[in-house]
């Protein structure tokens, strides 16, 4: 899936607050890739980063996986083609929910 091009459809967009959790501030759109069924049964949910407004929708490339050791299910991240971020960067970027998570990150 690294390097994939897909379309996110955005749920969560920048600036908002999760639906259950209220106190979890979204500060990059999250949203998930439709028709893409991940192990938890659910559609494949994904990270947006590069882009710093809030989206509906976003067309973009995979440019890394973040594999939780333990939770059923791996998050996509997705960007807009030409850019390229580091791992640092991405784990910077997505602490916000991974940091109550085992989970490391895989680069294309």
């Amino acid at each position: 899936m690294i390097n994939k091009i897909v379309t996110v459809t955005i749920d969560r967009p920048m600036g908002s607050y999760h639906p259950e959790y209220k106190d979890m501030y979204y500060p990059i759109n999250y949203g998930y890739i439709e028709g893409v069924m991940a192990d938890d049964g659910e559609e494949q949910d994904a990270y947006v980063i590069g882009v710093d407004k809030p989206l509906e929708t976003f067309t973009g490339k995979v440019i890394a996986v973040i594999k939780r050791h333990d939770d059923v299910e791996d998050k996509w991240v997705v960007c807009p083609e030409g850019c390229n971020y580091t791992k640092e960067e991405i784990q910077r970027l997505t602490e916000f929910q991974e940091k109550f998570f085992d989970s490391e990150i895989f680069l294309g």
